[in-house]
């Protein structure tokens, strides 16, 4: 196995592990490092797909317990059923939307200037509400009704726009609705365990025929460092979150936006597909 592989799959599965759960988006991130790691082939791709399924896996295993809580109580417990009925809700705006207009948003919003744009608008939209002061009315996630949870998933939808970040957009979207920072971190990261299987169970039969047992060495040192990186984010951003706004977040991506249209003015980076 070569070495110098081995450490491309090790960062790269630390910036997924980093980026996925944060309000950055996770994809703008990998086209960075994966082009200057000369790592954004077709190989490269189905590399993503795996670590990012990885990431997911962080999510399970940190509320591990209160997912099995869940699906034990499904057959008899009204908050457990609610709970997975938001969920469920949630998911299919994005869902839907992804399926319908996927290709074209690929064909047409996946270049430097729309990518860049989404980072910087992004940016403005997290000022926005944060400068509102909206009242808090839900504090759990348990205390959440449908209509909050389909709301928090039409946000999600702007996350097909590459750059936006799925994490932003409905976390966001929660602090919009009145939820406290907590809430909407947490219902956030459960959301993303839907959201993010289906995307990675679409990609992975869609590039089923890219998967060689060569290939396995890489596919385990990167999911390992996107699953230690992902849990430690997702812990670290619960406790920055319960004393901190998200604002920092918000100039981090103004400058990221202009890296984008920098790189891709020199040519240091391949922002298209």
């Amino acid at each position: 196995m070569d070495v110098l592989l081995l450490v491309k799959a090790a960062i790269l599965g630390v910036v997924e592990g980093l980026t996925e759960f944060l309000p950055v988006s996770s994809t703008g991130h990998l086209i960075l490092v994966g082009s200057l790691l000369h790592f954004n082939d077709e190989k490269g791709k189905v590399f993503e797909i795996v670590i990012q399924f990885a990431a997911i896996l962080a999510i399970c295993w940190e509320y591990r317990a209160r997912i099995r809580r869940v699906v034990a109580g499904l057959p008899g417990d009204p908050a457990a059923r609610r709970f997975t009925l938001n969920l469920l809700l949630a998911f299919l705006p994005a869902a839907v939307l992804g399926l319908l207009f996927a290709k074209s948003i690929k064909a047409h919003l996946f270049a430097p200037l729309p990518v860049a744009l989404a980072f910087i608008l992004g940016a403005f939209v997290i000022f926005w509400v944060e400068r509102r002061h909206q009242p808090i009315r839900i504090t759990t996630v348990d205390d959440m009704d449908w209509r909050i949870a389909l709301k928090i998933g039409l946000c999600q939808s702007f996350a097909l726009i590459p750059g936006t970040s799925r994490s932003g957009a409905t976390i966001m979207g929660g602090l919009f609705f009145g939820l406290s920072r907590t809430a909407a971190t947490e219902f956030s990261f459960f959301l993303a365990i839907p959201t993010l299987s289906a995307a990675t169970v679409y990609e992975l039969v869609k590039y089923r025929h890219l998967f060689h047992a060569s290939d396995l060495g890489i596919f385990l040192v990167g999911s390992l460092f996107s699953f230690l990186f992902a849990f430690m984010t997702v812990r670290a951003l619960l406790r920055f979150v319960s004393q901190h706004d998200f604002t920092g977040f918000a100039y981090y991506r103004i400058l990221f936006g202009l890296l984008i249209l920098l790189t891709h003015a020199f040519g240091w980076v391949q922002w298209t597909d």
